[in-house]
C-alpha cells in the first residue's frame, strides 16, 4: 500500500482493531507502518523501542503469573511468546499486511506477507502506543492480544531452543562452549538468506546452517551439531 492509498477510512479501521486511538501523535502510527523501501522515515527506530516494551510487559506478566518458575522457564516462556512467528500471526489477525506501506518493489516481492516485517511492525505500533500514551495502554494492547497464548503458557512446555540444548550437553562434558560465524548473506536486502558455522572447537568439528535471518540459521546449525554429537562423541 502506498501513502496516498492509506485513507482516513483504512487509518480509522486500523485503530479500531488496535483499539487505540494515537489522539496525542497519529503520525506515529504512519511511521509504523512505512519499510523502509518507501521512506528513510520508517518503522525501525519504533520497531526497537516497541521490541523492549512488549519483552518488558511479558516478562512483567509471567513473573507475577508463575511466582515458582526459575529464571531458565521464565526466559523459555518469553521467547516462545515473543517469537517471529507469533507476532506475524498476531498481525494477520488484525489484516496488518494490508495497512503497510511498501516501496514497489518491496510491494511486487510480496513483503506485507512475510513473518518477518509483520512482525517488526507489530513492534513497531507498540513503540509508537508507548510514545502516544505511555506504558498503560501498551499493556493493554498486549495483554489483550497475548491473552490466550498466556493462558495456555507453563513453565515446563516450553521446550529448550537447540543452541540452549548444545551449550548444556557441552558443559556437562566439560568441552568448550560452541563459536557460531557467519560465513555467507546471500539474496536482497529484503529477502536474506544466511548462512552460519557452528564449530566445536576442542574437537574441531563444524557444522553449518541456513535461515533468513541470523538467529534462525544457528538455531539450524547447533540443531545439526545436536544430532551428530548426542550420545556419540561426548559418551567418553
Amino acid at each position: 500500500m502506498s501513502k496516498s492509498r492509506l485513507n482516513n477510512e483504512n487509518i480509522a479501521r486500523l485503530k479500531k482493531s488496535l483499539l487505540y486511538d494515537f489522539s496525542n501523535r497519529p503520525d506515529l502510527l504512519i511511521r509504523a507502518l512505512t519499510h523502509r523501501s518507501y521512506s528513510s522515515d520508517n518503522y525501525e527506530r519504533l520497531e526497537f523501542l516497541g521490541d523492549s516494551v512488549l519483552g518488558f510487559i511479558i516478562a512483567d506478566a509471567l513473573y507475577a503469573r508463575f511466582p515458582d518458575a526459575d529464571e531458565g522457564q521464565l526466559t523459555r516462556m518469553r521467547a516462545s511468546l515473543v517469537r517471529q512467528e507469533t507476532l506475524a500471526e498476531l498481525g494477520r489477525k488484525i489484516e496488518l499486511g494490508a495497512y503497510l506501506i511498501l516501496g514497489p518493489g518491496a510491494l511486487k516481492s510480496g513483503d506485507h506477507a512475510r513473518d518477518s516485517i509483520l512482525s517488526d511492525v507489530i513492534e513497531a505500533i507498540i513503540g509508537a502506543i508507548y510514545l502516544d500514551g505511555g506504558i498503560k495502554p501498551c499493556r493493554k494492547l498486549i495483554n489483550r492480544m497475548f491473552a490466550s497464548r498466556l493462558a495456555l503458557c507453563e513453565p515446563d512446555s516450553v521446550s529448550k531452543d537447540p543452541k540452549t540444548r548444545l551449550q548444556e550437553l557441552l558443559q556437562e562434558r566439560s568441552r568448550e562452549l560452541p563459536e557460531y560465524t557467519i560465513i555467507d548473506v546471500s539474496g536482497p536486502p529484503h529477502k536474506q538468506s544466511f548462512k552460519v558455522q557452528c564449530q566445536i572447537v576442542d574437537v574441531g568439528q563444524a557444522f553449518i546452517g541456513k535461515g533468513s535471518s541470523r538467529r534462525r540459521a544457528e538455531q539450524d546449525s547447533a540443531e545439526k551439531a545436536l544430532q551428530a554429537l548426542s550420545g556419540t562423541l561426548y559418551d567418553d
